[in-house]
């Protein structure tokens, strides 16, 4: 099943007891995110290291874990989705995962409930993905 993973869920994978980890690394997913995702967890690595009480050694080794389980996308490969991810996203946050659940016709993997206030992209939670794949 291919899935957008949003950057909250790319976050979690960060918990080494995170189900999310769990589901990214199994071979019943493919997952992509935008690659500015990436910007977004170095970004907040601080936040990160502290949260899960990680090392820059470890932080590095979940970060190449993750590019080895996730494709990241430039935005010069979805952006022709762009004008209609607009039009569909509840949150001006999450136009990009829109628009490249757009351009692969995927659902994205995201437990913002804010997303399900729309019906064109279909918005798969942690949960109901522990229901799909256990």
């Amino acid at each position: 099943m291919l899935l957008v993973a949003d950057t909250n869920i790319l976050i979690s994978f960060f918990n080494e007891r995170s189900t999310a980890r769990e589901f990214a690394t199994s071979s019943s997913l493919e997952l992509c995110s935008p690659r500015f995702a990436l910007q977004e967890i170095n970004k907040y690595k601080q936040d990160i290291l502290e949260s899960f009480s990680l090392s820059d050694a470890q932080f590095s080794f979940i970060l190449k874990l993750m590019n080895s389980v996730v494709q990241f996308v430039e935005t010069e490969q979805y952006k022709h989705f762009l004008s209609r991810a607009i039009r569909v996203c509840p949150d001006t946050n999450d136009i990009d995962f829109f628009a490249l659940a757009l351009k692969f016709d995927c659902p994205v993997w995201s437990n913002d409930k804010k997303l399900t206030k729309q019906s064109k992209i279909r918005i798969v939670s942690t949960g109901d993905l522990l229901g799909l794949l256990k």
